[in-house]
């Protein structure tokens, strides 16, 4: 013979139901304050920069343009502020604009080793650049001073900043031949 049910207690029914809505509020509350995963985090602090082959990033070429370069340089109808460096900052480095996306200049590399008698260089100011593409960014080599310089630069950036490096460079570093 089977026991009859009988219904649970009204105020049993009644909790069950304020922790499910304050469950429910709990997760729409912690959606709003939880970092998106589509997007990056935002850093703070100095911009972090791995060292790189710079064996001229300590000459006197590169101390005279690092003296010169601007604390901000023009993009796209805006400003980029000079970003602070993490200790131990690279020698011959400066970087503008966003953390996540920032625009980076180093003084003193080696050649780059896409420079080939057949490279396809742009003058910019009198300088001569080679562009190198990456995914969402392109890194110019100027190719014709006495040291190498790279201005990386991602897409949004516009030619400010190239603008700018170049007229600087123009002034400070001499001329010379471009040796592929």
């Amino acid at each position: 013979m089977t026991e009859p049910r009988t219904a649970p207690p009204r105020a049993a029914v009644v909790a069950a139901a304020v922790l499910v809505g304050l469950l429910a509020v709990g997760v729409i509350v912690a959606s709003r304050f939880a970092p998106d995963a589509d997007q990056p985090m935002a850093q703070t602090g100095p911009l972090g920069l791995v060292p790189v082959d710079a064996p001229q990033s300590t000459s006197p070429d590169c101390a005279d343009l690092l003296a010169a370069l601007p604390a901000e340089v023009p993009s796209n109808g805006g400003v980029l502020a000079a970003l602070p460096l993490a200790d131990p900052a690279p020698a011959g480095a400066k970087a503008w604009g966003e953390r996540l996306d920032p625009v980076v200049l180093r003084c003193g590399l080696r050649k780059p080793p896409e420079l080939t008698p057949t490279s396809a260089l742009q003058e910019v100011s009198g300088v001569k650049w080679l562009p190198v593409r990456g995914d969402l960014s392109t890194t110019w080599f100027i190719v014709d001073r006495p040291v190498y310089v790279a201005l990386t630069m991602p897409d949004s950036a516009g030619s400010g900043p190239l603008q700018t490096i170049s007229t600087i460079v123009g002034t400070e570093l001499a001329a010379q031949p471009v040796d592929p």
